[in-house]
C-alpha cells in the first residue's frame, strides 16, 4: 500500500490546503502538518509552501507529486487487474473539453456514464487551458483540431464538419461572395485569434487558401460567435453543430455552398501508461458512440 504520509501529501496538493486534506482524511490539520514535515525530513527537501489558507507545492514538491501520483494510480490499476476488477468503472474520472462542445456533446456522455456506473464519479473541466494533462490533473481530454506532436495517446472519434455562414441581415448589406477570392472583402467573426487568419477551401480537386484581413472580432466562445453572427456583424467559419438549427430556420445561410471547409478531427487524448482503467475505456467508447449518433458530426 502507498505510504500514508505520501497519500496525505497528494491530498494536500489536490485540495490546496492542509485543512481540506485533513477533512478528507478524517484527521486534524496538526496531524497532517506533522506527517508532511516527517515526509520532508525523510526526503531532505521542502515540498510545500504553507500559508494560513492555502498550501502549494514547491518546484521539488510539484515534481514529487507528479511522480508519486502516477505511481499510486498505476498501483491501483495493477491491483484492480490482478483482482479481476478492471472491468468495473469506478473512482474519479477527470475529463477536459472545450466549453461549448463539451456542454453540447460531452455532458450527455457524462450523464449516461454516471447513470450506468454507480461507483464512478466525474470531474468535468470545460475550457481550452488544459494543454498539459499531468499538470492540469486530467485523465482524458477531448480535442478538436490537428493534434500537436506529443507523448499523449490519442483515440480518434471522428470529424467536426464546418461551413462559412452569415445572417440574412449581413447579406442584405454586403451581398454574398461569388468565389473564394471575394472573401477578403467581407467582415469575419473568428473563434479565437490565430497567427494567420486564413480560410482553406476545397471543391473537388481544387484547393485554395484565402487570407482574411477584415476580422471584426475574435472571441473564445461559439455561443458568442453565434449571437454576433445573428446580429449581422460578419460571416463566420462555424462548426455545423453550432449553426445547424439556424441554417434550418433561416437565421443564417451558407456562403459559397459549392466549396467545403476541411473538417476538424475530433480526438480523445490521455497519458500513456501500462494499464488503461475501465473508467477511461468506458468514456472513450461512450464518446465514440455519441459522435456516431450525432448528425452534425462524422464518426470514423
Amino acid at each position: 500500500m502507498p505510504d500514508p504520509n505520501v497519500e496525505l501529501f497528494i491530498r494536500v496538493v489536490e485540495t490546496g490546503s492542509l485543512k481540506a486534506a485533513a477533512a478528507e482524511a478524517k484527521t486534524d490539520p496538526s496531524s497532517v502538518t506533522r506527517k508532511i514535515a516527517s515526509l520532508e525530513a525523510r526526503l531532505g527537501a521542502k515540498l510545500l509552501i504553507r500559508s494560513t489558507r492555502r498550501s502549494r507545492p514547491t518546484e521539488a514538491g510539484q515534481a514529487y507529486y507528479e511522480g508519486v501520483r502516477r505511481l499510486v494510480e498505476e498501483q491501483a490499476a495493477l491491483e484492480a487487474e490482478i483482482a479481476g476488477l478492471s472491468d468495473t468503472p469506478k473512482g474519479l474520472l477527470r475529463v477536459a473539453a472545450p466549453v461549448d462542445f463539451g456542454a453540447r456533446f460531452v455532458t450527455p456522455v457524462v450523464d449516461r456514464l454516471l447513470s450506468e456506473h454507480p461507483d464512478l464519479s466525474v470531474e468535468l473541466k470545460l475550457g481550452s487551458e488544459f494543454a498539459d494533462l499531468r499538470e492540469a490533473n486530467v485523465d482524458v481530454a477531448v480535442r478538436i483540431g490537428t493534434l500537436s506532436d506529443s507523448a499523449l495517446i490519442a483515440r480518434r472519434f471522428g470529424d467536426v464538419p464546418r461551413a462559412i455562414v452569415a445572417a440574412p441581415s449581413y447579406v442584405a448589406r454586403h451581398g454574398l461572395p461569388d468565389r473564394p477570392e471575394d472573401l477578403p472583402k467581407h467582415d469575419f467573426i473568428f473563434y479565437r485569434p490565430r497567427p494567420e487568419m486564413k480560410l482553406r477551401l476545397v471543391r473537388g480537386d481544387e484547393r485554395v487558401s484565402v487570407a482574411v484581413d477584415r476580422t471584426r472580432i475574435t472571441v473564445n466562445s461559439m455561443a458568442a460567435v453565434r449571437e454576433l453572427m445573428f446580429s449581422g456583424q460578419g460571416m463566420a467559419l462555424s462548426p455545423l453543430w453550432a449553426c445547424e438549427d439556424a441554417l434550418a430556420d433561416g437565421r443564417v445561410v451558407r456562403v459559397l455552398e459549392d466549396w467545403q471547409s476541411p473538417a476538424f478531427p475530433l480526438h480523445g487524448v490521455f497519458l500513456p501508461g501500462p494499464f488503461r482503467p475501465a473508467k477511461l475505456r468506458v468514456f472513450l467508447d461512450a464518446m465514440a458512440a455519441q459522435t456516431k449518433a450525432e448528425p452534425s458530426l462524422v464518426a470514423t
